[in-house]
């Protein structure tokens, strides 16, 4: 029998043989009771630069939108985004930031305004958590769009896991338009 204190008396030598399985990644919650993942952006909440940030790594820039104590972001979270097969997907080819729908952190967004992740929320017409926005390559003409006609698409809600790794599949980074919703 293999126990973790062989492991670490082996100087963890052939560890990589000796796991049951692909390791997966593990959801923390953060002070304000959101689950984070070691991988979400860390910005200074300023989406157009987050965007250019996103385009510069050849990755597609999304926010997540949360909530403390909501049932459906702890399985995305505890599930979803747990699965190795999801979570490298995910993080090879997306940056995400996540924000808590009721914040207070200031953001700025596309045209420069700089309001409470609520307040943004709200404008964007965020509704639920969790609540995930996709934005085009380039954020250049995003600011004189309404809100909501920036995006490329959303995920309102959970839908089930096939259909929220499909939805990622279909917004990677060269797998689907590269335009706001208003200019397709």
């Amino acid at each position: 029998m293999i126990t973790r204190r062989a492991i670490v008396a082996a100087g963890l030598a052939g560890l990589p043989t000796l796991a049951a399985g692909p390791a997966r990644a593990a959801a923390r919650l953060s002070e304000d009771g959101l689950y984070q993942m070691d991988w979400y952006h860390e910005s200074f909440l300023d989406l157009a630069e987050d965007q250019r940030t996103a385009s510069e790594q050849g990755k597609r820039f999304a926010v997540l939108w949360g909530l403390r104590n909501c049932p459906a972001c702890r399985v995305m979270h505890r599930d979803y985004l747990a699965d190795p097969a999801i979570e490298a997907f995910i993080r090879e080819r997306f940056l995400v930031l996540h924000l808590n729908i009721l914040g207070a952190r200031e953001v700025t967004d596309f045209d420069g305004s700089r309001l409470s992740e609520k307040a943004l929320a709200a404008r964007y017409g965020i509704e639920g958590t969790p609540a995930i926005q996709f934005f085009p390559a380039s954020a250049e003409a995003l600011a004189t769009l309404p809100p909501r006609a920036r995006e490329a698409d959303r995920m309102a809600g959970l839908p089930p896991r096939a259909e929220f790794l499909a939805m990622f599949r279909r917004l990677a980074p060269g797998a689907a338009p590269d335009k706001p919703a208003a200019v397709r």
